[in-house]
This record gives C-alpha cells, sequence and structure tokens, in this order.
C-alpha cells in the first residue's frame, strides 16, 4: 500500500501547484504524509456529504476540485460547517486533496473531460498556456461536432449526457441555427467571452453565465448565429472526476499499488428545484394595483444589483 506522500506526489505530476491561478488555493489541506492509502473518493465540492461518503467508504484521501478555504480563515471549529469538515476528515483519518484551476489547465483537464462527456473532439485550447511549447494546456477547449446540430439538438444533448441538476441548460440564441464549432469550459466562462469571439465558433457551453454580460455579449455578436448554452456549474466539471480517477487507476496499476479509486456520484449542485414558467410574465405597462406606486427603470436609482 502507498503512502500518502506517494499518492500526492503522483498527484502533483498530473497538476503541478505552481500552474495554479495565484489566487487559488490547491494541494494538501488535511493528512498526514505516511499514512497508507487503500482507498481514493473524487468529488467536486469538499462538503459535508462528499466528506460522510468518503468515511462510509473507509477512503484515505478525498481529491476535490474545488478549495475548502480559498479565501483563508481564523477557525476551523467544528460550530462552522467547514470546520466541521476539517474534524470530520481528521477524525477519521481522511485526507483531502484538491486540483483546482491547475486541473483546469492540465492536458488532460476539465475541459477536456466536459468535451468527452459532450461527444465533441477537441481542436485546442480556447485560451493557450504561453508557458507549453506544445499548444495543449489551457483555459477552456475549441471543439468540433462529428456532424452538424441545430442549438436545440446540442442542448438537447448536453443536458442528456451531463450529470442531471434542477438547471438544466439554458440557451441564449436561435434555437435552429446550426452548430459545427463550439467552445466548451468547466465552470465560470463569462470572462472568457473575448477569447470565445476570437475563436469563431458557433457556440459556447460553459457555466454561471451572468446576465449583463451574457446580454452584452449575444448584442455585440448579433453579426453572426453564436449561441450561448449555460449549465450548472457542478454539472460542467463533474466528468473530470471520472477523468482524474481514470487517471490515478493507471497510476496505481503501473505502481503496483492496488488502490480502490472510486468517484462519487453525491449531487452537490446547490440548486434543488427548477419552476418553469408556465405563461407570459405581465408586461411592464399591466395595470398597477391601485395605491402602488411604479419603481423607476433606471438601474441606479432603482438599486438594481448587476
Amino acid at each position: 500500500m502507498p503512502r500518502l506522500s506517494e499518492v500526492i506526489s503522483a498527484l502533483d505530476d498530473l497538476w503541478p501547484a505552481e500552474r495554479a491561478e495565484s489566487w487559488d488555493a490547491v494541494g494538501t489541506v488535511v493528512g498526514d504524509p505516511d499514512q497508507e492509502v487503500t482507498r481514493v473518493l473524487f468529488a467536486v465540492d469538499p462538503v459535508q456529504e462528499t466528506v460522510d461518503e468518503a468515511v462510509k467508504l473507509g477512503a484515505g484521501l478525498l481529491v476535490t476540485h474545488h478549495p475548502l478555504y480559498l479565501r483563508g480563515t481564523t477557525t476551523v471549529a467544528a460550530s462552522t460547517f467547514k470546520g466541521r469538515v476539517v474534524h470530520t476528515l481528521i477524525k477519521n483519518d481522511i485526507a483531502l486533496h484538491v486540483a483546482h484551476t491547475n486541473a483546469d489547465t492540465a492536458d488532460p483537464g476539465v475541459s477536456d473531460a466536459l468535451a468527452g462527456a459532450l461527444g465533441l473532439r477537441v481542436v485546442r485550447p480556447l485560451v493557450p498556456d504561453p508557458s507549453d511549447p506544445e499548444g495543449r494546456r489551457g483555459l477552456g477547449r475549441v471543439c468540433e461536432l462529428d456532424a452538424p446540430l441545430t442549438v436545440r439538438e446540442f442542448a438537447a444533448r448536453a443536458a442528456e449526457r451531463l450529470p442531471a441538476t434542477a438547471q438544466g441548460i439554458r440557451v441564449a440564441g436561435d434555437p435552429e441555427a446550426p452548430v459545427r464549432t463550439v467552445a466548451v469550459s468547466g465552470g465560470s466562462g463569462d470572462s472568457l467571452f473575448d477569447h470565445v469571439r476570437a475563436a469563431g465558433v458557433d457556440a459556447f457551453l460553459t457555466a454561471d453565465l451572468r446576465h449583463h454580460p451574457a446580454s452584452e455579449f449575444m448584442a455585440e455578436s448579433a453579426h453572426g448565429p453564436l449561441a450561448l448554452l449555460d449549465a450548472a456549474h457542478w454539472a460542467t466539471e463533474w466528468p473530470w472526476c471520472e477523468l482524474a480517477a481514470a487517471q490515478l487507476d493507471e497510476i496505481s496499476d503501473r505502481h503496483g499499488w492496488d488502490l480502490r479509486v472510486h468517484v462519487s456520484r453525491t449531487v452537490t449542485d446547490p440548486w434543488t428545484a427548477h419552476a418553469a414558467s408556465s405563461r407570459a410574465h405581465p408586461s411592464p405597462t399591466a395595470t398597477l394595483p391601485e395605491g402602488a406606486a411604479r419603481a423607476p427603470l433606471d438601474s441606479e436609482s432603482s438599486g438594481a444589483p448587476n
């Protein structure tokens, strides 16, 4: 059986910490380097549900994509939910290791796994890593479909092939427009809009798209049939867990470690229900109740959030 330090060394080779963004918090959060590891669990989120799953499984290592403490803390008291996670891990001799933005830019990485789940052929990174002379690492991926689909059909494929969530897939653009090339980015992707425009793709699938950036992007792309597909953050990153588990399986076989590697199927997306609109929303000219005053439409005077 390998020691934790040996397994972590192998994971660091896959996702070197120095390739993480400067603001990120990756690496080992909890764990004794000399403890032996027989089972490993991969998950997106280091929350109580996945930690409890690791306990039940008898895992000695939990590997997550999202950090537990991204901005630091002054306490790990069990009265806080993150402190309770730390206490549960330590009491049960479970280590926690995080691979976040260093896994996003890896080759293969989070967006490769997303493209694979969607049946797309990866062509190149959307935002290449300038330190990679082969041009394979970087954020997002530019992909091709084997055969064209409409936006509606591609959205249906995404809804079918990605893990089910309450959100499903939201679409902006002409549902009947043809899609031959797609940019994908696991997790929050609206910071990549300029790169998507430059890539000249027909559609962009990512997560966490906000009203103003999405609206402005569609307005500025009015000259071309570019569609946005917005999936749940958790769903776009979960395929990486299966990819990462397969990578560690291969390493285990090569070293004769006989590790048991598992992927959590626990849905940790925070949204639990979705109520679809059943009729058109009243127009801004609808009659107001007697005595009611209409709020100003200007965002600055109304205090509307951005």
